[in-house]
């Protein structure tokens, strides 16, 4: 609508872990079989099936959210044209020394038996110890979390012993030290000291280490298992301390763990307390707030484990993508962001891009040995090579190994699907091939997504973009706002309370909200609590509000960096804005007439008073508009087009010309005349303005509107339109105009307010009289007199320029020039008077307990600062309309 060529690229990548967790439950529900029943093959068939099943939904969404994407690039990251550009993205990362073979410590999904990502995980927080099933254990069992247990380790040679603790007793089993602080005196004595292990034949040292241990924390003494705990490795590598891994893929226990070999994580818990209780080395427990990471797949307690997997160096990459942001060449809306990608990148750690699945990108890397020898460590990436092919493969070991006798085996695993998805900006134009449409739109100008995946997804774009193809990606990005539930809490499928937007377009009954949760993938013992939620959330279920309704509430809710608590019941709100937008429409073609014919343009400038207001109000919101898309400022520009249209457009300019409008036929003709070109001016510009943020109601609108006479032929659609821009409206400016009108305005909501004060609530039988002391003032008055009174709704408007106080009347003023008398002959003094009492007792009622609240130390300290605005804002019109309630009582007791 600006007259730029755009594109807006869709596309979707394979949610390598969340899709074949989704397939692998079902499988066993329907079948009561694993992939592993199947074979890789079968079961990657499987996938496919349900992925062209149930994988377009978010094509189906953006399409029904009226998503101006182009279709003919929809790419999705296992096509054949992005599989090609992982490969080659792999090999050439793995050229350039920068993908190499490590074991380390990584999040493992018992469960799932992979590594996963820090996104993939929730964070448990228990405040209070509690009990919980473990997936992969007994189902009725439940296991303690929240604890921190204590325990002793006899010094050998000795009779002394040292005391631990720790939130997970069974890792003790794969302690190798046990660390004090340097400079804690408790302990001099037996530094370098042997411990004994009570349950495995193993002795390990006590050592020193300054950044492991806080000597003022507990006992002072911190067991270190390297291979389970985050901390520990890092000690464990400062301190060249042994390794020993206790855990199979599956949470068992391995050889390692001696007596407990084979028992599950949480049964050898249990296990070895009881067995410390034996031993006599048992010191009890305490309570012990924590966060615990669960997998947000399969609810699985996360486990830091030592693994084999396949690493990117992205240091030096981490620092030209600071340095981009720093000189400007990127830019990171809102700026707010810009010290957490820096905070992100400047303390970067390799990336663990290997995942232990079958549904992605197969790792194109190979392991050979020569026949009749041992396979290699596959934990020495000097033992691996990359290759384009099988075939590319084994010439490859041939060579290294200098034998056609060999075998060789391909990594089993997959890429993280962040690897894919980090490619899209350039291989969705045909990367690494020069394809016309790599040059003609790579790189892309913007980049549009959530903030909480700045670093899963928007930095590896930027790092993988310059590692490939020596450009940003992009040189913009805008971060939105996450959409949560109104209670707050963030919408995801493993917590059962995702809104589909396509539920608030069409509607939806509470019991199909519940069918929702059963067929869908949220686990048996999640689902009666979301549906829980869905009751107390959706009483009725959610009611049809159309695409623009909620396109535009979206908008509206989006103010930059802030999350969105979503609440259906404001997409309502606005679904009676669009119904109001219909309605007044229809009442402007009513105003048009079956024959009219519009000027050649919009340069007509009218006479009337109303309609000059109206158009330089336009001008204004067309200029307000036009700033809130340059900042991508979409909440100021929604409620700029949503004041304009219903309260400056439908509730006082229409209501203002419509008893002109309506006058017998050869009456007022010229100022209909008028009336009709700004009606017109007014809604075509106004669709236009609406356009993107309502695409459905503005076009539906906009092709029953007639077009103004041109020798250029008229566009089929409003889409090929030009947006309103202030160059093209600012001759509509009328400051003269907005401050009379504005003015006649205060005086309405005056005149208004007052009669229903004093319970003249029935239309036309008010009698008002008005003193104005200004001349210009009483001139304009005067001139908009029967304006005045249809708005106002009034009997009668006597306009004096003298002071001349009418008997039993009550007083307004409006301001410095001009005030009311409110004539109150024939009111009910004694009954009007018991309800001011009552609002008077309620208004009071309402401003103690915001006051209250204000004065409340702790709830100003922890309440978000909308809410804070909104109680002084509340606070003040609750004072004003006390005021006016007094008013009126001290009028009508003077009456009695």
């Amino acid at each position: 609508m600006n007259g730029k060529r755009v594109l807006w690229v869709p596309g979707t990548d394979h949610a390598g872990i969340a899709t074949q967790s989704v397939v692998e439950r079902r499988l066993w529900d329907e079948e009561k079989k694993t992939r592993h029943d199947l074979g890789r093959e079968e079961f990657i068939k499987k996938v496919w099936e349900w992925k062209d099943k149930h994988g377009n939904r978010i094509y189906e969404q953006l399409r029904r959210l009226g998503s101006s994407l182009d279709w003919n690039y929809e790419r999705f990251t296992m096509d054949d044209l992005l599989s090609k550009a992982v490969k080659e993205a792999f090999i050439q990362f793995h050229k350039a020394g920068l993908i190499y073979r490590d074991n380390r410590l990584v999040n493992w999904s018992c469960s799932l038996q992979t590594a996963i990502s820090d996104i993939e995980c929730d964070d448990w927080v228990l405040d209070e110890p509690e009990r919980a099933k473990v997936p992969g254990h007994p189902e009725n069992k439940t296991y303690e979390f929240g604890w921190i247990w204590s325990f002793a380790y006899k010094v050998v040679g000795s009779d002394e012993e040292i005391i631990v603790a720790t939130t997970r007793p069974e890792t003790m089993l794969g302690d190798t030290a046990v660390a004090v602080h340097p400079d804690d005196e408790r302990y001099t004595h037996l530094h370098g000291k042997m411990l004994q292990h009570p349950f495995v034949d193993r002795q390990f040292p006590i050592i020193t280490d300054g950044k492991l241990v806080k000597k003022e924390f507990g006992t002072g003494a911190v067991k270190v298992t390297p291979s389970h705990d985050p901390n520990d490795y890092e000690c464990g590598q400062r301190n060249k301390l042994q390794f020993i891994n206790i855990l199979n893929e599956d949470g068992t226990l391995n050889d390692n763990a001696g007596e407990f070999k084979g028992m599950l994580r949480f049964e050898a818990r249990v296990a070895v307390i009881k067995k410390l209780e034996e031993a006599g080395l048992y010191k009890g427990k305490e309570k012990n707030a924590m966060v615990l990471k669960v997998c947000s797949r399969s609810g699985d307690i996360i486990e830091p484990f030592m693994s084999p997997q396949w690493y990117v160096d992205l240091n030096d990459l981490a620092k030209k993508s600071v340095d981009a942001v720093a000189n400007g060449d990127l830019v990171i809306l809102p700026e707010s962001k810009v010290s957490v990608w820096n905070e992100f990148l400047n303390n970067i750690r390799p990336w663990c891009i290997s995942r232990q699945l079958w549904w992605g990108h197969r790792i194109p890397a190979y392991i050979a040995w020569k026949k009749g020898e041992s396979k290699p460590d596959t934990s020495d990436t000097n033992n691996w090579f990359v290759a384009e092919s099988d075939e590319e493969a084994r010439e490859i070991a041939a060579s290294r190994l200098g034998t056609s006798e060999f075998e060789i085996e391909q990594d089993p695993d997959v890429l993280d699907t962040w690897f894919s998805s980090g490619l899209f900006p350039f291989s969705v134009f045909g990367w690494p091939e020069k394809t016309l449409d790599l040059e003609k739109y790579y790189p892309t100008h913007m980049l549009e997504t959530g903030h909480d995946i700045l670093f899963f997804w928007v930095a590896r774009m930027v790092m993988m973009g310059l590692q490939l193809t020596g450009k940003l990606p992009f040189n913009e990005v805008l971060l939105h706002s996450l959409v949560r539930d109104k209670n707050g809490k963030k919408m995801s499928k493993t917590s059962g309370n995702v809104i589909d937007p396509i539920d608030v377009i069409e509607g939806i009954t509470l019991e199909e909200l519940h069918e929702t949760i059963r067929k869908g993938n949220l686990r048996k013992d999640k689902q009666e609590e979301a549906i829980k939620t869905q009751k107390k959330d959706f009483p009725k279920g959610i009611s049809e509000c159309g695409t623009d309704a909620l396109r535009f509430a979206l908008c509206a809710y989006t103010a930059q960096g802030k999350d969105i608590n979503l609440d259906v019941a404001r997409v309502e709100g606005y679904r009676a804005f669009c119904n109001k937008i219909w309605q007044a429409t229809k009442l402007g073609f009513m105003f048009l007439g079956a024959s009219f014919v519009p000027a050649v343009d919009n340069k007509t400038k009218p006479e009337g008073l109303y309609d000059q207001w109206i158009l330089a109000k336009l001008a204004k919101t067309i200029k307000d508009v036009t700033e809130s898309w340059t900042t991508y400022d979409f909440s100021s520009a929604t409620s700029a087009i949503h004041s304009f249209f219903l309260y400056s457009f439908c509730d006082i300019y229409l209501e203002a010309v419509k008893a002109t409008m309506f006058s017998p036929e050869g009456q007022n003709e010229e100022q209909k005349a008028m009336h009709r070109e700004t009606v017109y001016t007014v809604l075509e510009e106004s669709f236009r303005l609406l356009h993107p943020f309502m695409p459905y109601l503005s076009e539906e609108l906009w092709q029953r509107l007639p077009r103004r006479p041109s020798s250029v032929p008229a566009q089929k659609t409003i889409s090929y339109t030009n947006y309103p821009l202030p160059s093209t409206s600012e001759h509509w400016e009328n400051a003269s105009a907005v401050e009379d009108v504005e003015f006649l305005n205060s005086l309405n909501a005056k005149l208004r307010s007052a009669c229903a004060t004093y319970g003249i609530i029935k239309k036309k039988t008010a009698t008002v009289t008005t003193v104005v002391t200004d001349q210009a003032r009483h001139k304009l008055i005067t001139s908009q007199l029967s304006t005045i009174v249809a708005l106002s709704f009034l009997k009668e408007l006597i306009v004096l320029e003298t002071e001349v106080i009418p008997s039993e009347a009550a007083t307004e003023i409006v301001d410095a020039t001009c005030t009311l008398y409110i004539h109150l002959q024939g009111i009910d003094a004694k009954k009007e008077l018991v309800k001011l009492d009552k609002s008077k007792a309620n208004l009071t009622k309402q401003i103690e307990a915001l006051t209250k609240k204000q004065q409340d130390e702790r709830f100003i300290e922890k309440a978000p600062e909308n809410v804070k605005i909104q109680i002084a804002e509340n606070l003040a019109q609750f004072t004003l309309e006390l005021a006016g309630v007094q008013r009126a009582i001290d009028t009508l007791s003077s009456m009695q």
